[in-house]
């Protein structure tokens, strides 16, 4: 059983940067590969990023791609989301999602959600 806490998101302009920050309860942490979605309103649920249980390998919406960066700490039972030049279509609910399978893009194979932080980019 994993339990998931997400932090760290907020009302910025274009441009700025923002830190997600997804704290993780359970022994076995180390265990899963973990991923951020985003949902915006009236749009589904859509894949971010992902990295592999022992942080070797990531992978990247190609929207984010160059502008976010993964990151896990397992020691500290972390995983993170650096997000830099943020723009507007970048607004959204973000999620932190586990899975004790492959890193996949599928949110259907993530079994652990958090519930969730709002990050709003203004232009």
């Amino acid at each position: 059983q994993v339990q998931l806490v997400e932090s760290g998101g907020g009302l910025v302009q274009a441009g700025d940067s923002l830190r997600l920050s997804c704290a993780a309860s359970g022994r076995t942490f180390s265990s899963y590969a973990m991923a951020w979605f985003r949902q915006a309103p009236g749009k589904e649920r859509e894949f971010v990023a992902a990295i592999t249980w022992n942080g070797a390998l990531t992978n990247y919406a190609g929207s984010v791609k160059g502008r976010f960066t993964i990151s896990r700490d397992n020691a500290k039972k972390m995983v993170s989301l650096q997000m830099n030049n943020l723009k507007p279509e970048d607004t959204a609910v973000y999620y932190c999602a586990a899975t004790i399978k492959t890193m996949t893009e599928l949110s259907i194979e993530y079994e652990y959600w958090g519930q969730g932080t709002q990050v709003t980019v203004s232009s």
